[in-house]
């Protein structure tokens, strides 16, 4: 028998995501849903295009050294009440208690990102798998990667995604001890008359996460010296028309072909970029702090 004690108080379940604290009309708002509130697949879709576009991805408050904790309400006053962005644990959470507070079910999963590493990474990024109340089907939701996709992925192997010329596969690769890899790809555009190709993103398994799990893995991407995030700014913002990444001073444009536009910003140029191609307004001190 478990014996409740102050950190795990009766009634307590650990795979909920504080729905009940959600501030919905709030978040709704903020992401310019206006639709049906109900846990049906057509639901999911619109909301999981309308957080990706309407919530931009920034690590900012891991770059200056701050507190980046991931109850609700505080990941609700940054990302819905502040207008600010966040990271991947940050979209998850937030996403998980909108996803559970209309009725929907939701897990949490981890992944380990490969694209562009060279080495395996520690699994750091949160996905979450979704059903819906009208569909047998479950569906990756991977809001808190910065570039797309626009809308969930069926979790089934060989399944393909494809949403305003951004497109996506996922693939189920035998694993060790019988827990088998996930990998989700996206597409690499062809050049001349070659085809294209598809790069691998992350890989994750379909293991059970809960919160705290997040916290956990959140405390190395926020805090830890080896952690990208910690080192320098990144932002991204995913539109139907354009991905846009900014690491460090260098803002890449990339469009659903694939044709990309990269440039250098000066520093002084830093707000306005962030305001314009990113729907982000950092203070004053914070920037000075960016720059400095």
């Amino acid at each position: 028998m478990t014996i409740p004690t102050a950190a795990t108080p009766t009634g307590h379940r650990p795979d909920r995501w504080s729905g009940e604290l959600l501030d919905l009309d709030a978040y709704l708002a903020r992401v310019g849903y206006d639709g049906p509130r109900e846990p049906t697949l057509a639901v999911l879709r619109d909301l999981h295009r309308a957080h990706t576009t309407g919530i931009p991805f920034e690590n900012v408050h891991a770059v200056l050294g701050r507190e980046l904790p991931l109850d609700l309400p505080s990941v609700q006053d940054r990302l819905v009440h502040g207008r600010r962005g966040g990271y991947c644990f940050e979209h998850v959470g937030l996403f998980a208690a909108v996803l559970e507070r209309l009725g929907f079910h939701v897990t949490g999963l981890l992944g380990r990102v490969s694209l562009g590493a060279d080495k395996v990474l520690p699994a750091t990024h949160g996905l979450l798998a979704v059903t819906a109340r009208d569909d047998t089907r479950r569906w990756l939701c991977d809001v808190g990667f910065g570039a797309g996709p626009l809308g969930p992925v069926e979790l089934a192997d060989g399944a393909e995604a494809a949403y305003d010329g951004w497109r996506y596969r996922l693939e189920r690769h035998p694993g060790t001890h019988g827990i088998d890899q996930w990998w989700l790809y996206q597409s690499a555009p062809g050049t001349g008359d070659s085809p294209g190709s598809w790069i691998d993103r992350h890989t994750f398994t379909l293991t059970a996460q809960y919160p705290i799990d997040y916290v956990v893995a959140s405390h190395f991407v926020g805090t830890h010296p080896r952690s990208p995030f910690v080192r320098r700014l990144f932002a991204q913002r995913m539109t139907p028309d354009a991905h846009h990444s900014l690491d460090g001073l260098t803002h890449v444009t990339t469009l659903p072909d694939g044709k990309t536009t990269t440039g250098e910003i000066a520093p002084q140029a830093l707000d306005a970029t962030l305001r314009e191609a990113f729907g982000l307004a950092l203070t004053e001190g914070e920037l000075r702090a960016l720059a400095g």
